[in-house]
């Protein structure tokens, strides 16, 4: 789980800013709120972040995104690091860029650091943080280490950080290097975070195809009652010569699937195939939806023939049903949750994974959106609900509903909030001059 996520000079976000899941003292939705007794805290399932357009919300997406590809898929050699500071400003160009996660893996709470800018990483820091202590079990400045007292013996770590180059995280090297001291947390980047941008699929739509996967009848039992006209999706065995594809990805699928290896692969038309080799022979299915006909039988459709809403479901489906499975502790971070979905339909996603939520609970689910009305505390608490906004000078901050003093738990936040009295909402100056100009 994040329990913060702090980012200083990055893109819109000049100064610092620090977005906490770490429940405050109210008392509204208590009961859904995962508890972490060592630490005596709650934390949040859900976190929702509204604004105007260019507010900084989606920038917030792209600092989680740029941390994990970071962690995850490291550098090339002489490569630049896509850091993308502050650029209103003469000052911040120059300065480098701070980011600062602390996470809950494995009922442990770690926090990973760093700086840089487009060239190196200037400091790196892991944490872990007891229910008494901190023990830093590393602290990077330039091209020093410094290790806590329990791994100074260890040499291969010194190695390992020999071998780091200066744009490279340490924490990623390690697990290069197949250090496991701090794999759990390269892990969890890998694993366990996932992040949906607006124009992106939601990747594992396989589990639509197989009828021994534990989601697949409750995904088909669900489409149907999520007003899509889809009775249920499954998968259309074809020849593996006659699909759709580009020779030369033919070529490339035939050269790198290998012997009971399986992956998804999505065309640029939107079809989506699982392709499988077994027995030498690769074999390919392609997803596709049926619905009724007046007689009773079933039509048979591609989904590139689906609405965009049909193919939003579909995609975000088997996300949600992840995130309410008992005993996940996945993290999904999607941007313009709403994009395509009607309000009704987003808020009953919202209420059936809100509905599985507990202190035993370890999944958690930060979005962002403009729909409004889900601005409602019967849904989300005050602290659940966040702001982005740009100020006069382009820089954006993050304000939670329970930083306001007069947000009561009985309030009408939709109202403020419209009417401009919490920030967030765009500073329309566009008068009747256009209606005249266009006569």
């Amino acid at each position: 789980m994040i329990i913060s996520f702090t980012v200083e000079n990055w893109m819109s976000f000049r100064d610092r800013v620090t977005f906490s899941m770490v429940a405050s003292r109210e008392r509204q939705h208590g009961d859904r709120l995962p508890k972490l007794a060592k630490y005596n805290t709650r934390v949040l399932p859900l976190a929702a972040i509204y604004g105007g357009n260019a507010s900084g919300k989606t920038n917030f997406f792209k600092a989680l995104n740029f941390v994990k590809t970071l962690v995850v898929k490291g550098t090339q050699p002489d490569s630049y690091l896509a850091v993308d500071g502050f650029r209103l400003d003469e000052v911040s160009t120059d300065r480098p860029s701070h980011f600062a996660l602390e996470l809950l893996i494995d009922d442990i709470i770690y926090e990973l650091s760093f700086t840089a800018n487009r060239k190196v990483i200037l400091e790196e820091k892991l944490v872990m943080i007891t229910s008494t202590s901190e023990r830093v079990l590393y602290e990077r400045l330039g091209e020093a280490i410094r290790f806590d007292a329990s791994l100074k013996k260890d040499q291969f770590l010194q190695f390992a950080f020999k071998g780091t180059r200066s744009n490279q995280l340490f924490l990623t090297n390690s697990v290069s290097q197949k250090v496991n001291n701090f794999r759990g947390v390269y892990d969890w980047f890998k694993d366990t975070l996932d992040l949906v941008a607006p124009d992106s699929r939601f990747e594992p739509f396989e589990q639509f195809l197989d009828d021994s996967h534990p989601l697949y009848s409750t995904m088909n039992e669900l489409l149907p009652q999520l007003d899509t006209g889809i009775t249920h999706l499954g998968g259309e065995q074809i020849p593996f010569e006659n699909i759709a594809l580009p020779e030369a990805m033919k070529v490339m699928l035939q050269e790198e699937i290998k012997e009971g290896m399986t992956i998804r692969l999505m065309s640029d038309k939107n079809d989506r195939f699982v392709f499988t080799r077994k027995s030498g022979e690769l074999t390919a299915q392609k997803l596709v939806t049926f619905h009724p006909k007046a007689n009773g039988a079933l039509a048979k459709f591609e989904i590139r023939q689906e609405s965009d809403g049909s193919q939003r479901v579909i995609d975000l489906l088997p996300a949600f049903l992840e995130l309410a499975t008992p005993g996940s502790k996945k993290v999904f971070v999607i941007d313009e949750l709403d994009r395509s979905l009607h309000t009704l339909l987003t808020r009953r996603l919202l209420q059936a994974y809100l509905a599985s939520c507990s202190a035993g609970s370890r999944s958690q689910l930060l979005l962002t959106t403009h729909d409004v009305l889900l601005m409602d505390q019967d849904l989300l608490r005050r602290d659940e609900m966040w702001i982005a906004e740009r100020k006069s000078d382009g820089a954006s901050i993050l304000m939670s509903f329970a930083e306001y003093k007069d947000v009561r738990y009985d309030k009408d936040i939709r109202k403020s909030y419209l009417q401009g009295r919490l920030g967030g909402i765009p500073q329309l100056l566009l008068g009747e001059h256009l209606l005249k100009n266009t006569k």
